[in-house]
């Protein structure tokens, strides 16, 4: 169902009387966003809307409560956060979902961002890497030497925004596609970070926080970056 934002609204203002989050009050609040079908833009104006609540009443001086409560409550509405349970989402295309899914990770990205894909021409995924990077995340590009080149690339454009970009050195293709976000989320499938893919290639998207999956996706990242510690854009 559609989340009803005036209710939630209500929801929150009743949170917000006492000044604290309750474990009930959580659980609820948990509950109707688990129920709503959200996008990622929905949650960033619903976060938008917890602030506003807590500047409004930042008036009074009992300010370390709200803080607090403020607190949790923006954990649930982060774009990835899991809140100790496991991640397992698979996406498909042609359609828009796989591009959207990658988009929302870039957008909700706090620390860091890994990215080791074939090519990237998919302008709406580059605006997101780039808008990551102007936040002050670190974010990092392993791609293919030969598709970097290509007509349509937008990989220059990232080296030369200042994302640090490496490519590979041999006469073979760098044909990973995963990337990796915030130490916890791996993402990988046979999904190419193009506009072609989104519109007619059927291809898949797979979310994960599995650890052991993470931790195998992230020694191969640091492996290719060393590797190709000569080889940049």
């Amino acid at each position: 169902m559609d989340l009803d934002v005036a209710a939630w609204d209500k929801m929150l203002q009743q949170t917000l009387e006492d000044d604290r989050l309750s474990k009930s009050e959580r659980q609820a609040l948990k509950a109707r966003l688990h129920d709503a079908a959200l996008d990622d833009r929905l949650r960033a104006v619903l976060r938008s809307r917890v602030f506003e609540m807590a500047r409004k009443k930042l008036d009074d001086a009992r300010t370390i409560p709200i803080v607090d409560w403020l607190e949790e409550v923006s954990k649930l509405l982060l774009p990835f956060s899991t809140d100790g349970e496991p991640v397992v989402e698979a996406h498909f295309s042609p359609g828009e979902t796989c591009v959207r899914r990658i988009r929302g990770m870039l957008d909700g990205v706090r620390r860091n961002a890994d990215v080791c894909v074939f090519t990237i021409t998919d302008n709406r995924i580059a605006e997101g890497i780039l808008a990551a990077h102007r936040r002050g995340a670190t974010v990092r590009v392993v791609t293919d030497d030969e598709m970097a080149h290509d007509l349509g690339s937008d990989v220059k454009e990232l080296a030369r925004a200042g994302v640090p970009v490496r490519v590979d050195d041999s006469p073979y293709h760098m044909h990973h596609r995963f990337a990796l976000f915030d130490d916890d989320l791996v993402l990988t499938g046979s999904y190419n970070w193009t506009r072609g893919a989104a519109e007619s290639n059927e291809e898949n998207l797979v979310l994960s926080n599995d650890r052991r999956l993470f931790n195998s996706f992230r020694g191969e990242f640091e492996r290719l970056w060393k590797k190709f510690e000569t080889s940049r854009l």
